[in-house]
């Protein structure tokens, strides 16, 4: 990934003829936040163990994003978790009150976070002018201070301040982070 990557301060200055409009729409808005933030482009990361590679390279943990959605997919939520922490329903569910999740479609993935799948992000959270999405953290990471993420595509991350992330860039969005307990070992 080295050879193929690049590091910026703040947006990318160049390959703007690539950028979605989703990740250009992700940049503006970090940008008119005035958080300090630093950008890595690198080819397309998919999974857990690619996002490692991310994570040396831009020096900051790269956290499980879920889309989670109820079994009548009227609730939305975007769960945030520690990469290696195991995740079952049930103890979200019971934690929010709410029948058992599971993960919502690509589609709706798309039409309220102008995400595909691979590329789930906090930062999804700037296109959902409705609130429909509530975000959801798990307090295992409320000692993290640095956190790389995805600008809405796979082909680059962001990294911030988690304290940026949700008491500057989320209240921004109109949205509130919820926290929760999740158990580090599911049986």
């Amino acid at each position: 990934m080295e050879s193929q990557a690049k590091i910026y301060t703040g947006r990318p200055t160049e390959g703007d003829e690539n950028r979605t409009a989703a990740e250009t729409a992700v940049y503006d808005f970090l940008d008119s936040t005035g958080v300090a933030y630093t950008t890595l482009c690198h080819p397309a990361a998919f999974t857990m163990e690619e996002c490692e590679a991310v994570r040396q390279a831009i020096g900051a943990p790269v956290f499980k994003n879920l889309f989670l959605t109820n079994k009548q997919q009227t609730l939305f939520f975007l769960l945030m978790i520690p990469a290696d922490k195991p995740f079952k329903t049930k103890y979200l569910s019971s934690q929010l009150g709410c029948a058992r999740l599971s993960f919502a479609s690509s589609e709706a993935m798309s039409e309220l976070l102008h995400i595909a799948p691979g590329a789930v992000s906090p930062l999804g959270l700037i296109h959902d002018k409705d609130c429909c999405v509530r975000l959801i953290v798990d307090r295992d990471l409320s000692a993290t201070e640095r956190y790389a993420c995805h600008p809405c595509v796979n082909t680059a991350s962001v990294a911030l301040s988690l304290a940026d992330l949700l008491k500057k860039v989320i209240p921004a969005t109109g949205h509130t982070a919820t926290w929760v307990d999740l158990p580090a070992e599911t049986e």
